[in-house]
């Protein structure tokens, strides 16, 4: 065994946290379920543990020295985490995953993703998560890979693999746009795919790596590749290109001017279906379970406000 065991515990600090937040020994004492002369004793002994004066009083108040406060805000944290490694060890017991692996399309709205892992969170608190965003066949690597190695455990995505069960979760429309001020806007007329090959266009690249796919690139003469949907929607507000962007994404833009819809000839907005797929179903465990019952939930709601 490395080190030397604590000269503290817990309990003493938990009895000065008490005694700070409720401005005195006796409600602490109430409020701890113990005697008032207990609880005096845990602090004291830990003044003396710690050769460091923690409290003084002011008034009727017992309230803490400059020292005594950087302690106690330490304290605190690790009171935080020694409760986390009980609630862990609570839900390990329980049958609860250690880590749940969650690899999301990033076309999926991310109010309704944060939704459900809140309330996630809630539920199988001591469950960590890994979380990744993919784009385009990314995916359905994940749900191949996650297959053997245990690497995802719940996915959600616009195709799911052969050999594979996935349900509907939502859908969500893409819109052929550009920055108000782009040449295009200033046809005045129908656009055909001609006039979109002459125009730099922005797309995304896909994350996945066994059947990269090239969607929705429309052959332009010029084109800008990136990483990610937040990328793309910069590139096409100041001007540089076009893209197909998510409506519910781009709705602020779009009310704000700062983004137009393209009247194209055909094609203006295309659907994309996301499905949710449990990874591995007959191994899954009650906190991939719950996820998967709650992105349905949060997916068929209305949109929650994010924090």
């Amino acid at each position: 065994m490395s080190g030397s065991a604590p000269k503290t515990t817990p309990d003493q600090w938990i009895a000065l946290a008490a005694v700070v937040d409720l401005g005195g020994y006796a409600t602490a004492a109430e409020a701890l379920d113990r005697s008032q002369s207990a609880v005096s004793y845990q602090i004291t002994r830990l003044q003396e543990v710690l050769q460091c004066r923690l409290l003084e009083v002011r008034g009727r108040r017992a309230v803490l020295t400059a020292h005594g406060e950087t302690l106690l805000a330490r304290a605190r944290g690790l009171l935080e985490e020694w409760r986390a490694l009980e609630a862990f060890a609570g839900s390990l017991e329980k049958g609860f995953e250690a880590v749940l692996k969650v690899v999301v399309d990033a076309a999926f709205p991310r109010p309704r993703l944060l939704g459900a892992l809140l309330e996630l969170k809630a539920r199988c608190p001591a469950t960590q998560l890994d979380l990744a965003e993919a784009v385009l066949s990314g995916a359905e690597d994940a749900i191949t890979q996650g297959a053997v190695d245990g690497s995802a455990d719940v996915v959600v995505t616009t195709r799911v693999p052969s050999g594979f069960l996935g349900d509907w979760l939502y859908e969500t429309t893409f819109v052929a746009c550009a920055s108000s001020s782009h040449p295009l806007h200033r046809l005045e007329r129908k656009i055909s795919l001609h006039d979109l090959q002459q125009y730099q266009q922005v797309v995304l690249r896909d994350s996945g790596t066994r059947a990269p796919r090239d969607e929705g690139y429309l052959g332009a003469k010029l084109r800008w590749t990136v990483g990610s949907l937040d990328t793309s929607i910069a590139v096409v507000e100041c001007g540089l290109a076009y893209a197909w962007l998510p409506e519910h994404v781009i709705a602020p833009a779009l009310a704000a001017g700062r983004l137009k819809v393209l009247p194209l000839e055909a094609g203006s907005a295309r659907k994309v279906p996301l499905y949710l797929v449990l990874v591995r179903p007959s191994e899954a465990g009650p906190a991939a379970r719950a996820a998967v019952e709650l992105l349905h939930q949060f997916a068929l709601g209305d949109e929650p406000q994010t924090p």
